[in-house]
């Protein structure tokens, strides 16, 4: 059986590692999950939903003691996994370099439409 402490340092673990990878932040760790999104695989928001309903229940001492411990550490371990491998450098260039690629799409179809029109009103 997990404690109400080891279960609130497993879920401010995964509380942080959201806020520093993906920059989400939240009253608490459901919050955080729904924020993300659908920036985490449907698997591991289902992991953590997991873990934000063990935190939910760790405040009532009943409750806790329904939790399933090695489901919990299982759970914890794999959307720990998964956060500790994004690499934040490389999702922020793809970040850029996708909004320079539509930026540069729009302006090549606003020329090729000036010139076209140009074309069409017997200008060229």
């Amino acid at each position: 059986m997990l404690s109400q402490k080891d279960i609130y340092k497993k879920t401010y673990a995964v509380r942080r590692q959201l806020d520093e990878k993906l920059g989400v932040r939240g009253r608490d760790l459901g919050h955080a999950v729904r924020k993300a999104g659908r920036r985490l695989p449907v698997a591991i928001r289902a992991q953590a939903g997991t873990l934000a309903e063990a935190e939910f229940f760790a405040e009532n001492p009943k409750m806790a003691r329904r939790l399933d411990g090695p489901a919990m550490q299982a759970a914890f371990d794999s959307v720990m996994a998964y956060l500790r491998g994004i690499d934040v450098a490389e999702a922020r260039k793809a970040r850029i370099l996708g909004i320079a690629g539509s930026v540069g799409f729009n302006l090549l179809f606003v020329a090729v439409a000036f010139i076209a029109f140009l074309w069409w009103r017997g200008y060229i």
